[in-house]
């Protein structure tokens, strides 16, 4: 049986002249009259699972749910698989964004969230982290007032990608690049991803992975994303499949071929790019996609990581990908395609950093809000 293990979290900071914080302690500490929220009754929006126990898994990079309390506090029951090490989360309270907060495993308390003020408050908490990361259970919620919230009715957007997609390496907050783990520079919340659909108010969910590709990853053969897409936590050994029918995304956005086109660790041997593979796989690839979402917009991607002759190679697959799907789906949706600029990245290990994925973000919202409008 899996043992479980509680949070210990710490977060305060002053917004707006109220204290807003999270911190390890006991839900006795509130005030009389808590009643149980169970994660049962949730609605997470995003990668997730519910549990036979009735738990949330939270799985892919920034799955969300949101709930309302009243009165100055309430606790969150937060879990870690046995072994976990710790992982982070991240959350808004009253529509302003608070911060990540770090849960250690081997903790016994939940995860408490104060305010400086009573009344009824909102709070959405995200998954800071990606799927091979290790996924946080939610158990329950204790407070007064409890509310489980739905995500406003909104289109969707479904976006697949590698690292960059993720948010990987992008936070230099918490700690300097090459201290910590990998995990320890994610911000799934910032990622371009969610940022474009806050600003174009629809739903999203991140179905990512650091360092995948069409047909082979940064440093191996495999796995790719064909092979994991299908894979409830986006691994190529998981068994439960993920279950399409949760959603139904106006726009799947994919940005996919930073990791085919890499040279590798210098270590593994590593084949030249082929670019006749990496067009066949993509192309299997939609339309994989499109048997989960028929009436889905696909929309291809570049990379702003890719400069030069690759930028123009990458740019060249995409175009016969999309003159490939068009030409087999005629009465469809024709695939749209979209180029960034370069990027000199100011993360971590060669990635954007959280200001360079809002720099992302602002270059596809146009191209977004238009297709949201066709």
């Amino acid at each position: 049986m899996r043992t479980m293990i509680l949070l210990l979290g710490f977060f305060a900071l002053t917004i707006f002249g109220t204290r807003a914080d999270a911190t390890g302690g006991h839900a006795n500490d509130l005030h009389h009259g808590v009643n149980v929220l169970p994660a049962s009754a949730l609605h997470p929006f995003g990668r997730w699972m519910l549990t036979g126990a009735g738990e949330v898994e939270m799985i892919g990079s920034a799955v969300h749910f949101g709930f309302q309390f009243s009165g100055t506090g309430c606790a969150v029951y937060v879990q870690l698989p046995a072994g976990g090490g710790h992982n982070y989360l991240q959350y808004e309270l009253d529509g302003v964004y608070q911060g990540s907060i770090r849960i250690e495993g081997g903790s016994r308390q939940p995860l408490v969230i104060k305010t400086g003020s009573a009344g009824v408050h909102t709070v959405w908490i995200y998954k800071m982290t990606e799927a091979m990361s290790g996924a946080i259970f939610i158990e329950k919620i204790a407070g007064q007032g409890l509310l489980a919230l739905k995500r406003p009715e909104a289109p969707v957007i479904e976006f697949i990608g590698n690292s960059i997609t993720c948010g990987a390496l992008a936070d230099k907050s918490m700690m300097a690049c090459g201290i910590g783990d990998y995990s320890d520079h994610h911000n799934g919340y910032y990622a371009y991803g969610p940022r474009v659909a806050r600003a174009l108010k629809v739903n999203y969910l991140l179905s990512s992975v650091s360092g995948i590709g069409i047909y082979r990853t940064w440093n191996r053969d495999a796995p790719s994303m064909p092979q994991v897409y299908e894979h409830a936590d986006l691994s190529d050994t998981g068994r439960r499949r993920w279950d399409f029918a949760q959603y139904r995304p106006v726009i799947v956005s994919i940005a996919l071929g930073t990791n085919d086109l890499s040279k590798g660790d210098g270590k593994t041997p590593r084949a030249p790019f082929d670019s006749a593979k990496f067009v066949g796989d993509y192309v299997r690839f939609v339309r994989l996609v499109k048997t989960k979402y028929p009436a889905a917009q696909i929309a291809l991607l570049s990379s702003p990581m890719v400069r030069g002759a690759e930028r123009e190679m990458l740019q060249h697959c995409l175009m016969a990908v999309k003159a490939a799907i068009d030409a087999q789906y005629p009465s469809g949706r024709t695939v749209a395609t979209f180029f960034f600029e370069p990027m000199v990245p100011r993360g971590c290990g060669g990635h954007p950093s959280v200001e360079d994925h809002a720099l992302l973000a602002a270059q596809l919202e146009p191209f977004f809000s238009r297709l949201l409008r066709e």
